[in-house]
């Protein structure tokens, strides 16, 4: 028991650090309201699609937080973040399909800037749903190999939340980025990020 509680710490550090990516995501870059009426509805179609996404996301980083917490069981360790990473695989997934349907954006080079954005998305959704088989494999009888297998989870883990997001960046560069921070739909998805973004 003693062994999973620190690495599960860890896991939730590293997890927190995985959701600035729909953050990034959820417009809360850029400022002023200059752009275009085609941008905006563009932006309005993204961020829609991405709050339920991002809230799913922030409930999976929760459920993680909590379990290490609580004085948790390996079982209920195992079966939290075995559900944790489904649900952020599903999230990343979505928001990737969000931003395929909404289409290229109204500026220059808009389809590659989203299509990285799209690839970038389905990627961290596979790690995701890599790190669930993972999680599921861990054998939690045997309380040293449960928090070895769970250490190298955490590892990464780390990895992912502090790779991947560039073509996301790229992505809400200039003036997608003011037609997302108007968007109420951005403004509400990430209540915490944007007021420490701020």
């Amino acid at each position: 028991m003693e062994g999973t509680k620190p690495v599960n710490k860890k896991l939730a550090v590293a997890l927190s650090g995985g959701a600035v990516l729909v953050l990034a995501l959820s417009g809360c870059g850029g400022s002023g309201d200059d752009s275009d009426a085609k941008l905006d509805a563009w932006a309005k179609q993204v961020c829609v699609a991405v709050q339920p996404q991002a809230k799913k996301i922030q409930a999976a980083n929760t459920a993680i937080q909590k379990e290490t917490s609580d004085n948790s069981t390996p079982e209920e360790v195992k079966k939290t973040d075995s559900q944790a990473f489904q649900d952020m695989s599903d999230a990343y997934k979505a928001i990737g399909a969000a931003v395929n349907t909404a289409g290229a954006p109204d500026v220059d080079k808009g389809a590659k800037k989203q299509q990285d954005a799209v690839n970038e998305l389905n990627g961290i959704s596979t790690s995701y749903a890599t790190l669930k088989k993972q999680v599921d494999a861990l054998d939690t009888k045997d309380q040293a190999k449960f928090a070895d297998g769970l250490k190298g989870i955490a590892t990464s883990l780390d990895k992912l939340s502090t790779s991947g997001n560039d073509a996301l960046k790229t992505l809400e560069e200039g003036d997608v980025g003011k037609a997302m921070t108007k968007q109420e739909a951005c403004k509400t998805a990430t209540p915490a990020a944007s007021a420490s973004a701020a």
